[in-house]
């Protein structure tokens, strides 16, 4: 059983496509479905049955998936821990995070890794919170940094910070001069918001609704980099979002945003590191989970070295 070969496997099964793992690793199509025809060769069967959309498991092959996950986690284990018992950690450890909270965070990461652990290589994920939680269930990242509306109690997530929420505009707006702005304000704010399904959108419309109105989506988008630049340029006419710290600091820095926080309800959110959900904790995985408690530790709690305040929200009293 060829590791290397049972990594494409999972990788064409979690893709769903053979045309996405070829152009994820920049070869040719045929390349990848003559391998995948020689490990179904190998494991006496089809894994797969081709669809006009892609490829999907055959029951031998939702078999085969689920034993060889487990069996090239222990594989990968066994390196790792062999090079541990050898004082050098080697191993790769996948890492979902969500587009918000992925800079600077990233690239203090690697830079610390670079110096104190370079057998460790990063494989990094972004994603929405709905997709990386079954990324974890499936095994496809090791660990992850997603959003919880309520605080970890601890065992499979750390906490890690606290986010608060901001209503966001761009520059010169009334509204969002005010250090706050109650939530109640959002009625009839037309507003650019993520796409349905969305945990964050589901919160967002139910402490409307506990408020006694709706909101009003008059463009819905889940890229950030997308709602912000709406905001920001406007269409002839006022737009604002609904957004975290981290997204919004840069902007706010150069101008292009002017943000309040929003309270009555606060709306705040737990930043956690989820750990693995399928075995135990690898050496690399251990380094890495403990790097980025550091790092948010030695930044004041804050995912970012530029935590987000008053002097970045241009906050002053309110008359």
């Amino acid at each position: 059983m060829n590791v290397a070969m049972v990594r494409l496997f999972l990788e064409v099964a979690e893709a769903g496509g053979i045309s996405k793992v070829a152009a994820r690793r920049q070869t040719v199509q045929s390349h990848i479905s003559r391998q995948i025809t020689e490990f179904e060769a190998l494991c006496g069967g089809p894994l797969f049955r081709r669809t006009g959309r892609g490829v999907v498991l055959t029951e031998l092959g939702a078999r085969a998936a689920v034993r060889l996950r487990a069996w090239l986690h222990e594989t990968e284990q066994l390196t790792q821990d062999l090079h541990a018992d050898a004082g050098q950690l080697l191993g790769q450890v996948r890492l979902g995070i969500i587009p918000s909270a992925a800079h600077p965070l990233l690239t203090r990461l690697h830079e610390r890794l670079e110096v104190a652990q370079p057998g460790i290589q990063l494989d990094i994920a972004e994603a929405q919170g709905t997709e990386l939680d079954a990324m974890l269930d499936s095994g496809a990242v090791d660990l992850a940094i997603l959003i919880r509306f309520r605080k970890p109690a601890g065992g499979e997530e750390i906490p890690l910070c606290v986010a608060q929420t901001y209503l966001v505009s761009a520059p010169g707006d009334e509204l969002t001069r005010q250090p706050t702005v109650p939530f109640s304000r959002l009625a009839g704010l037309p507003l650019v918001l993520p796409r349905r399904p969305s945990h964050w959108r589901s919160a967002l419309d139910d402490a409307a609704r506990g408020l006694g109105f709706q909101l009003r989506a008059v463009l819905e988008a889940d890229s950030l980099t997308v709602q912000r630049e709406l905001v920001a340029r406007g269409t002839g006419r006022a737009l604002y979002s609904v957004l975290g710290p981290y997204s919004i600091t840069n902007d706010l820095k150069t101008g292009r945003l002017q943000a309040s926080r929003l309270v009555q309800p606060d709306l705040r959110r737990h930043l956690a590191l989820a750990l693995p959900r399928h075995g135990k904790l690898s050496p690399p995985c251990r380094v890495v989970a403990q790097t980025i408690q550091e790092l948010v530790a030695s930044w004041g709690g804050h995912i970012t070295d530029e935590p987000l305040n008053d002097e970045l929200l241009g906050a002053r009293t309110a008359p």
